[in-house]
């Protein structure tokens, strides 16, 4: 229980700093964060929980990590599902936080996107869906291969969380302009379900594409590292 609860609030912290940054701070007036504020909001995110929880469950926060890790012969596959429910049940109920402190504004409207992924009409630069997919699944198979090599063990100690941070922070500087970037499903899901309509429609290509490409970066990592596992 102890893993499944740092899951939970490592995955809330993730949306509620990534997206709240995007929803309450990119745009502020004249003082705004921008694109590179929200991607390092979401790098800080991954780092700050790593450090404070990855201890205890390993600091996955996204269930295409946990199926990556998987595919990389990293974690036990009993464990996928109850490790997927808690990620998503901490996005939803950061989904809801945001929502709360958002909504105090005069104005507010969810429709707006909400940090919402999308794709076409809804993706910020009008990138199609084939780009989108395309984006994401690089983006997720390099996030993979940046994970397991910073966690190997003959990589040096106590640097991962910083290395898997700022590779986070890379991956939104480059796609948010196409996807609004995912490369987590959880994130996805937990401000999605309030925006529904064309998000919820939207969402399924935001868990198919990064399980798909955590997969492809853990299979190639597995060629560039050889048989070196760590739990």
């Amino acid at each position: 229980m102890a893993r499944l609860f740092a899951e939970f609030f490592g995955t809330f912290w993730l949306v509620l700093g990534g997206c709240g940054s995007a929803v309450l701070a990119a745009g502020f007036p004249e003082v705004g964060i921008g694109l590179m504020g929200v991607s390092l909001a979401f790098g800080l995110t991954v780092l700050t929980m790593a450090y404070a929880v990855g201890h205890v469950s390993g600091g996955h926060f996204n269930p295409a990590v946990s199926v990556g890790l998987w595919a990389a012969g990293r974690f036990p596959a009993a464990q996928l599902l109850p490790y997927i429910a808690s990620q998503v049940l901490g996005g939803l109920v950061a989904g809801g936080v945001l929502y709360l402190i958002a909504s105090g504004q005069p104005g507010f409207d969810v429709t707006g996107g909400f940090a919402s992924n999308g794709y076409g009409e809804h993706s910020p630069g009008g990138y199609s869906l084939v780009a989108a997919a395309i984006c994401e699944i690089v983006m997720t198979a390099f996030f993979l291969i940046v994970i397991l090599g910073a966690t190997d063990r003959r990589a040096p100690a106590g640097f991962a969380p910083i290395a898997i941070g700022l590779c986070l922070t890379l991956i939104h500087l480059i796609s948010i302009p196409v996807t609004n970037t995912s490369v987590n499903p959880a994130r996805s899901t937990g401000v999605a379900l309030y925006v529904g309509d064309w998000a919820v429609d939207q969402l399924w290509l935001f868990w198919l594409t990064p399980i798909i490409g955590a997969v492809l970066g853990a299979l190639a990592y597995r060629l560039i590292g050889g048989p070196a596992p760590r739990d």
